[in-house]
């Protein structure tokens, strides 16, 4: 048992060994550099605490964006010691992670995602065997060959969700969730969601806000690891019951829809679905070897790290997209055309109808572009010492890109802050040129998603069946029933969300209405 002077003894010792490993670091980078190597350009750093003022605590892409304008498109800071590399041209982005991704594929080790349970996510292990056994399975399941056969269950969910929308479109977010959290139960577990308060789905909503809460910013225990150990009535630890929370919804993310399909495997009453595929391809039957339980545990993290990253970014893009189709009629109208010249009005748009639709996936590539669900992306992390265009960049730097500032480049795109999804066109087709966001929104070299495909064929079919059977249109105030004006803004975090994507949503007809109905059909009297 603590008392309050040992525990404040501790605490103060704590910051006393922090602060001095903290200045041993910043010397060893220093004594590393070779003469005739700078650092790169950045805001001289404050003794002890280096450049941590320096860091935006709102807004981080915007900030980070002025200090590039300031410093250049590398810009070098030092935080309590820890060596950071701020990235904000596209050119330093491909130069740094994918001609160099040998040496800056790592990942910095976080104090959150531990804390939370998510430390074996894919997405932030170090580099290493352990990550290349958990990206061979996801990419088992999600290669672009794989993913055809789920398409069969993204319809129906797909044809489910558009159904919701007729009945409640208030409750645009509510089935959102819904959409993603479903598609992922029945492609990785063939657990089929129930239509309202399925307690899974809501598990799905409760790790993956928990998370994006705890993440928001930069997080005290992130800079001073120390405070993790400090008891939970110290003044100022009050994030202890946060964690444990969230700890506690990712722990049954991971382990109950496993443990589901396990059972319905045992009992020979499931078909076949990407964990089960995992499963038959890396479990030896009948063993007790340690290397099942090895992978075992590979196969639970691929579940769990599907389920935060494709119900969550996916869910974020569409938010934009719904917003932009209300503040820019023009574009909806214009995606309308399309799609009633290509698909006509006596069907749903399908998978094949894609290479017909370049203004859909002109509109696609701009949402990725305007609403950047990760403005900083992922920070990568060095393992060697490197040098680039003169500079010295130290071993166990973070890597910074800021995938906003690259996005909202006005030498790029013209008036960035507009929706404009003809700067992706070229003669009415497709422009596949070196800005294309999905070079961008999706990670960087070896560390890109490799749930991008899937991911980028659900917003296709989503967003072409949604765009081709309703209207969306501004929020109308309930007593005047005037348009509320909207304006985009962005929530703060290292995954973002627009702030309000009120919108009004109706059928386009009612032929649209009855596709809707007629689909839905399909889902209970299959043919």
């Amino acid at each position: 048992m603590y008392s309050l002077s040992s525990a404040s003894g501790v605490a103060a010792l704590s910051v006393v060994l922090y602060l001095v490993l903290s200045y041993a670091r910043a010397l060893a980078v220093f004594r590393r550099r070779q003469r005739g190597r700078p650092l790169p350009p950045g805001p001289r750093p404050l003794p002890l605490i280096g450049n941590l003022l320096d860091l935006p605590l709102r807004k981080q892409g915007i900030g980070l964006r002025d200090l590039c304008r300031k410093y250049g498109d590398m810009v070098y800071l030092s935080i309590c010691g820890q060596p950071m590399l701020v990235i904000g041209s596209a050119t330093a982005a491909r130069d740094l992670l994918e001609k160099r991704s040998a040496n800056t594929s790592d990942r910095q080790y976080s104090t959150v995602l531990d804390l939370i349970g998510n430390s074996v996510a894919l997405s932030a292990m170090p580099y290493g065997q352990l990550w290349r056994d958990h990206r061979r399975a996801f990419w088992q399941i999600f290669h672009p060959g794989a993913t055809r056969q789920y398409r069969d269950a993204q319809h129906i969910i797909l044809h489910n969700f558009m159904r919701k929308l007729l009945v409640s479109p208030d409750d645009l977010k509510e089935h959102l969730r819904y959409i993603f959290a479903a598609t992922m139960m029945k492609v990785l577990y063939n657990i089929d969601a129930q239509e309202d308060g399925d307690e899974l789905v809501s598990v799905v909503d409760e790790a993956i806000s928990r998370t994006a809460t705890l993440a928001t910013g930069v997080h005290p225990v992130e800079i001073f690891p120390f405070l993790r150990h400090l008891p939970s009535w110290v003044p100022g630890t009050d994030f202890h019951d946060a964690f444990a929370k969230c700890r506690a919804a990712v722990e049954h993310l991971k382990e109950t829809p496993f443990a589901t399909l396990k059972a319905a495997l045992n009992e020979g009453r499931t078909a076949p679905c990407g964990i089960s595929v995992l499963l038959s391809k890396l479990i030896t039957p009948a063993s007790s070897s340690p290397d099942n339980a090895y992978w075992e545990d590979v196969i639970k993290n691929v579940g769990l790290v599907a389920f935060e990253a494709g119900a969550d970014t996916s869910f974020s893009t569409l938010q934009a997209v719904f917003l932009a189709m209300s503040l820019y009629p023009k574009v909806l109208k214009t995606a309308q055309a399309e799609l009633d010249a290509v698909v006509g009005s006596h069907r749903l748009p399908d998978y094949g109808d894609r290479d017909e639709l370049p203004y859909v996936n002109a509109i696609i590539k701009e949402a990725l572009r305007w609403h950047v669900v990760l403005p900083l992306s992922l920070p990568h992390n060095t393992v060697v010492d490197d040098e680039l265009d003169g500079y010295f960049i130290p071993a166990g730097t973070i890597i910074m890109p800021n995938t906003w500032g690259i996005l909202h480049d006005p030498e790029v795109f013209e008036d960035p802050e507009e929706f404009r999804p003809e700067r992706f066109l070229c003669d009415g087709k497709l422009d596949d040129s070196d800005h294309d966001p999905h070079a961008f929104a999706f990670g960087y070299g070896r560390r890109i998603c490799p749930g991008r495909h899937f991911a980028d064929e659900s917003l296709y079919l989503t967003v072409a069946s949604v765009l081709h059977v309703f209207d969306i249109g501004p929020p109308l105030d309930k007593d005047s029933g005037e348009p509320i004006v909207i304006q985009y803004e962005q929530t703060d975090g290292f995954l973002t969300y627009p702030e309000d994507c009120r919108c009004t949503i109706r059928p386009r007809s009612k032929n649209s209405e009855e596709l809707i109905l007629e689909a839905q059909l399909k889902v209970f009297s299959p043919t």
